[in-house]
């Protein structure tokens, strides 16, 4: 029920009832009402100032959540950019210089990627922290490009590894009869009085008395390249190609335990000694040759010599005796 209102009027002394017109109420009711709008706006405004919308909420979380991600991936980039630069280092101080290869470039390792501005679709689209997605983006694809230069290295050294081991195969290392005692070091590589002709001739070989029959072994990999008989000469005699410019020659030999154009490796019986050909005692005449030049084969027995060994041998092959045979 609408409460009824007075006023005094002084003339008629008397309480006279107020009347209130429609534009009156229509005018009250609009100040009211812009008021409480006004009033609305205002709590609106302070409280979007002061606190988040659960739309804004939302998207803040997801934006630290990204944020987080982002962080993780590029602390695994970094990580595995130290990983692979240990790599490299181990590449080229360690790796390259045991197998006698050059270390590569650090222009080339460093070298960036040219061409047009790679990230420039993503520079267009204007997403939300860009900066962050294209310096993690140049991560990954410097990464990336790192990744495969040392790939194509690791395989480069793999073949430089393969190579060297079969040079080491292919050099001949051992004696080619057993000589513990270093007794059967008859002769030496050098000038040497000839068992015929008893004058000084260069001996191009070492000369191992033993017994017939005594096994005679490869002193490295190769494949047989010679095997011929002679009633002259070196009479019964092997030679194996080594590759790699190592070739050796087995003479004055009993017998064969090979053919020729077979394979053989290091210590492998390749026939006996024997006294053919022009020899003066049962002996194994035994040469070296390096890029088709003898060599003095007393520096190939680094394989089954310790260094106190080595020494005596090298000083029973420097006496200047008279050889077994040719």
């Amino acid at each position: 029920m609408a409460r009824i209102k007075y006023y005094y009027d002084t003339e008629t002394c008397k309480y006279e009832r107020i009347k209130t017109s429609t534009g009156d109420i229509i005018l009250n009711a609009l100040g009211i009402f812009s008021l409480t709008l006004a009033m609305a706006a205002g709590i609106l405004l302070i409280s979007s100032s002061y606190f988040e919308s659960p739309k804004e909420l939302i998207l803040k979380n997801e934006v630290k959540e990204l944020e987080f991600y982002y962080h993780n991936l590029f602390q695994k980039v970094n990580k595995l950019q130290g990983q692979l630069g240990n790599m490299e280092y181990r590449d080229d101080n360690i790796y390259r210089v045991v197998l006698g290869a050059e270390p590569i470039d650090k222009s080339i390792r460093e070298a960036g990627i040219g061409g047009i501005d790679r990230y420039e679709e993503v520079k267009e689209k204007n997403i939300i922290h860009e900066d962050i997605i294209i310096k993690l983006s140049e991560n990954v694809d410097n990464l990336r490009r790192k990744i495969y230069i040392e790939s194509k290295s690791q395989d480069e050294v793999v073949e430089l590894a393969e190579s060297k081991e079969k040079l080491f195969a292919a050099i001949p290392a051992i004696q080619p009869v057993a000589n513990k005692q270093l007794i059967a070091l008859a002769s030496g590589f050098g000038w040497r009085i000839h068992p015929i002709y008893k004058v000084k001739k260069m001996h191009t070989g070492i000369d191992f008395a033993a017994a017939i029959g005594t096994p005679i072994y490869a002193t490295a990999d190769g494949t047989i390249d010679k095997a011929d008989i002679s009633f002259s000469g070196y009479g019964k005699v092997i030679e194996i190609d080594h590759g790699f410019g190592y070739r050796t020659r087995y003479a004055h030999m009993h017998g064969f335990a090979v053919r020729l154009e077979q394979k053989v490796k290091r210590g492998d019986l390749i026939g006996y000694v024997g006294n053919t050909g022009l020899s003066t005692a049962p002996h194994l005449h035994y040469e070296v040759f390096v890029n088709g030049i003898h060599a003095n084969p007393v520096h190939y027995f680094f394989n089954d010599l310790n260094p106190a060994e080595y020494e005596k041998i090298i000083e029973l092959a420097s006496i200047e005796n008279q050889s077994l045979g040719m």
